[in-house]
């Protein structure tokens, strides 16, 4: 296995008192797409915020041999780690193409940030055909539907060279063309990243999930493919809704 994979050994985030993580292990790989679900409240977001620096955590989140834990927001950026918010942070007055332009400005010296640029960068015209986005590329990103501005958001990651994307409720709100047009878009650029998404819709999920990570109360229930989450008695418990049969209960006892 190369060193192009997200590991997390006891990771651990408290607040007051309150665990909100609770000594996580997971190992994230390149090439699939890998989904946290749980119910509100179960610690998925905390655990993407530790690990891209937002809030201070314990135990070890290791990429390409760095401890991000022990790492500075900005630098979990520049080091390839890269985040999207529930609600898409873009700016609005700004046209698509500028959004790009300016994500892709983390990799410049601070110097050429002030030069005047003569056309558009490759990387930005590969991300914008990538994301479905060159038609638009001069509309504010204001006028951009829901799933656009996503899309878009991911586009941002795509030009700061994100090898691991950690994207939160991607397809909330969304159609279900636009929903698939997402699913289909993470699985063109996951070949060559470690992906993961925070996710409610379990239709999504079972379209699109190569790996599960139900999370409960802080902790990590269960892991596996879709058939296996949605086969095992403690997650349809907890979050499917779905009481185990009084079998299962003997079985698991």
């Amino acid at each position: 296995m190369n060193d192009d994979y997200l590991e997390v050994r006891g990771l651990t985030v408290s607040f007051d008192g309150f665990t909100a993580v609770d000594a996580v292990d997971l190992t994230l790989l390149q090439g699939r797409l890998h989904f946290l679900i749980g119910p509100n409240g179960a610690g998925k977001t905390t655990l993407v915020d530790a690990v891209t620096g937002l809030v201070p955590g314990t135990g070890l989140v290791r990429y390409r041999r760095k401890d991000l834990l022990r790492t500075k927001s900005h630098r979990i950026v520049r080091a390839g780690i890269g985040r999207t918010f529930q609600t898409a942070t873009v700016f609005e007055g700004l046209s698509v193409l500028q959004n790009l332009d300016i994500a892709g400005g983390i990799h410049r010296p601070a110097w050429r940030m002030l030069l005047a640029r003569r056309g558009t960068p490759a990387y930005v015209e590969e991300a914008l055909e990538t994301i479905g986005l060159t038609h638009l590329r001069d509309k504010p990103a204001g006028v951009l539907a829901h799933g656009q501005k996503q899309w878009l958001e991911i586009g941002m990651l795509l030009v700061q060279d994100a090898r691991v994307m950690l994207l939160d409720e991607p397809v909330a709100g969304m159609s279900a063309e636009e929903r698939e047009q997402t699913g289909d878009l993470l699985r063109r650029i996951g070949r060559e990243r470690t992906i993961v998404v925070i996710e409610h819709d379990m239709e999504f999920v079972r379209s699109y999930a190569d790996v599960v990570t139900v999370l409960h109360a802080g902790k990590v229930l269960a892991e596996g493919s879709v058939a296996e989450i949605q086969a095992d008695p403690r997650v349809q418990e907890v979050y499917l809704g779905r009481t185990p049969d009084p079998i299962e209960e003997t079985d698991h006892a």
